[in-house]
């Protein structure tokens, strides 16, 4: 098992390199100057040259791609005395570091990924990520929660009353919700709840999870917020939940063991809950599993048509402004987090099923 584990750790990293050098060539091959970008329309060309200089844009694309590897990894490679390299260890830059060793010129240290500052607010693109993600956390796990509990329920009800009313109508509205593109739902929802019935429901368009006070008393937490997004977001693992829990269901009740319970007598409630009900969630909580990570990269527009101020909106306003290592930071933050929990998901399955190892 032990050897299986390093396996698939290992392909992840490979994965993860992967996906690093796709998101660096992908953006810088996007028509554009960041070095103008940056200084406006009234830049002069030695502004334009001094930027690009300190940004290391005027070096050739495979020394920006080692260099960016470098920055990245946690154990990274500096020259550590002459201060015009474009490998130069920069304390400030790289801080907090642990020094591991020192071969002639160059050091070797052990940090945290360095993302890079963002062009437009000058700040570290890992700054502006730790404040936005945990926003897009609690988005995506409220959504999940929210799909996960009133989908088994809704799922074990049609599996009860198969072929009823609300069995049919359960069907057709997975059917709807799993067809029904993310951005085309968020647009309806917010239109219909906000605007629509606005005045009933009390729900803004935008907003995010802090507000500031009118009367400048700080931020105060708005709970509101999030239901609309919430909802939007957890449609579609919605669908998917009821969809499984049924299916899944109908199959556990269809065993010899369950036909046994019946003839002895025991009543439908018992049954469900008692016997079946933990049987048939193994799939439903694999899919559970997978739909979160899936959430985390894929609240984008979700976000932006909320005004929920997360990575998603993040990426989008970056986009708007050719903020590149912003936009490259956040979406290599959501690949990451989405490997990392496949990869937790696919081990944990190697340990409670031995089958998945061989």
């Amino acid at each position: 098992m032990l050897k299986s584990i390093i396996k698939k750790i290992l392909y992840t990293i490979l994965i993860l390199w992967g996906v690093v050098s796709l998101i660096f060539f992908l953006f810088n091959i996007i028509p554009g100057d960041s070095a103008r970008m940056m200084l406006g329309q009234r830049s002069d060309i030695n502004s334009i040259k001094a930027i690009k200089k300190d940004l290391g844009l005027d070096k050739p694309k495979i020394i920006q791609y080692i260099k960016y590897l470098n920055d990245l990894s946690p154990l990274s490679i500096h020259e550590n005395s002459n201060s015009d390299s474009y490998f130069y260890f920069d304390k400030e830059k790289y801080s907090p570091y642990i020094k591991l060793s020192t071969i002639s010129s160059k050091i070797i240290i052990l940090k945290k990924p360095y993302l890079r500052r963002s062009y437009q607010s000058k700040k570290e693109v890992s700054e502006i990520i730790s404040e936005t993600l945990p926003n897009t956390f609690i988005l995506a796990l409220t959504s999940i929660l929210f799909a996960s509990i009133l989908g088994i329920i809704l799922g074990i009800i049609a599996a009860i009353k198969k072929d009823s009313i609300f069995d049919k109508a359960s069907l057709f509205f997975s059917a709807i919700g799993m067809s029904v593109p993310s951005f085309f739902a968020a647009i309806f929802i917010g239109w219909f709840f906000a605007f629509v019935l606005g005045d009933i429901t009390g729900l803004n368009l935008t907003g995010n999870l802090y507000e500031i006070d009118d009367f400048g008393n700080g931020q105060y937490l708005q709970l509101k917020n999030l239901i609309l997004p919430a909802f939007t977001l957890g449609i579609r693992p919605l669908s998917i939940v009821i969809q499984l829990s049924r299916n899944s269901m109908l199959e556990v009740l269809s065993q010899n063991y369950i036909r046994t319970a019946k003839a002895k007598g025991l009543s439908t409630s018992r049954i469900v809950f008692r016997h079946a009900l933990r049987n048939s969630l193994n799939p439903v909580i694999t899919a559970i599993s997978g739909w979160f990570a899936s959430l985390m990269a894929g609240v984008v527009f979700v976000e932006y048509i909320f005004g929920w101020k997360g990575l998603g909106y993040i990426i989008v306003d970056a986009l708007n402004k050719y903020d590149f290592p912003v936009v490259i930071g956040c979406v290599l933050t959501i690949s990451i987090i989405f490997i990392i929990i496949n990869t937790i998901v696919d081990i944990l399955y190697m340990i409670l099923d031995p089958r998945i190892r061989i």
